[in-house]
């Protein structure tokens, strides 16, 4: 296998440089076909079946998913060891969202500066799901750095972790249990059951990521002298969010702006009320989605730069 240092470093570049190209086949848009097709097949309205079921769909996307990726790499091993290492780096910038964050959080923050705020929420369904219609300005700023937060995992931290860790047939895996969990993982009552499995395995996935890019984030912030709040408000309110996960980076986010993160959200025209993280020092502002797309790419790096010394160390 290919040196990880030369797979993750070109991949966070080509994700840096070209985002997600639209004329590019995107494994996750396959793997979401997959599992739309699976469900529409499966999915009977039993409980007990449509959790084994659901259970079942999703270990065979993950199987594919990671199997076509390991396939795709034998492959262009076979044809040689640069043609491996394109291949291996095309694979692990697909699981990568760097680029495609920031211009989403960005195209919101632009909007709401020019005080177009129909322009803004057209943004929001690109960051968040829940109803654009039912945010205010401050509402809009809030979601935005929410999901900033809780996709600086996700879409960043994870995918790089098991890049360095597993290689691009890790990262795909990862890639195919956070899409079965976007999909599946709902409360509600045709997925509680059938997409159960998948939300459960999602939350062992993140485990450790979340806590990895709330650090990330705190370390962020000690640059900026508030990595006590940061690290106060991952203590205090983490464990208050409905996630497992998400409340670790949404937390720390709060805390290294000053600022509260949760309350009221609306989801499918259900209101649902959030846990509060950190604490209300002053009102949300434009500014801090900038200041908070600033800590993402900070944390990135910083957190890029801690796992290559780590694998050079274990080089040596």
């Amino acid at each position: 296998m290919v040196n990880s240092f030369i797979v993750v470093g070109g991949a966070v570049f080509a994700d840096l440089l070209l985002g997600d190209p639209q004329w590019m086949p995107h494994p996750v848009v396959l793997m979401g076909r997959a599992i739309s097709k699976g469900e529409s097949v499966l999915w009977t309205g039993d409980d007990r079946r449509d959790f084994f079921s659901g259970a079942a769909l999703s270990l065979s996307v993950i199987g594919i998913s990671a199997g076509a990726a390991y396939l795709i790499l034998v492959i262009g091993a076979l044809l040689g060891s640069r043609i491996e290492i394109v291949i291996a780096i095309a694979l692990g910038w697909t699981t990568l969202a760097i680029r495609s964050l920031d211009r989403a959080a960005a195209a919101v923050e632009v909007a709401l500066r020019a005080n177009d705020e129909s322009a803004a929420r057209a943004h929001m369904p690109a960051l968040v799901g829940r109803e654009p219609a039912s945010l205010d300005r401050n509402g809009m700023i809030r979601a935005t750095i929410e999901s900033l937060a809780e996709s600086c995992c996700d879409g960043i931290i994870a995918p790089m972790l098991y890049l360095f860790v597993g290689g691009p047939v890790a990262a795909i895996a990862y890639k195919a249990i956070n899409t079965l969990d976007s999909m599946l993982g709902h409360h509600d009552q045709r997925y509680e059951f059938f997409g159960k499995f998948a939300a459960r395995l999602d939350d062992v996935a993140n485990y450790i990521p979340a806590r990895l890019a709330a650090a990330a984030i705190a370390a962020v912030a000690a640059l900026n002298g508030r990595a006590n709040s940061a690290v106060a408000a991952i203590a205090r309110d983490a464990k208050a969010h409905a996630s497992l996960n998400a409340g670790y980076p949404e937390a720390a986010m709060a805390g290294a702006l000053g600022i509260q993160l949760g309350g009221l959200a609306i989801y499918d025209g259900v209101a649902e009320k959030r846990a509060l993280l950190g604490s209300s020092e002053r009102a949300p502002r434009i500014d801090d989605i900038r200041q908070a797309r600033m800590i993402v790419l900070t944390g990135t790096a910083i957190f890029f730069f801690l796992m290559s010394s780590i694998r050079l160390l274990i080089a040596l």
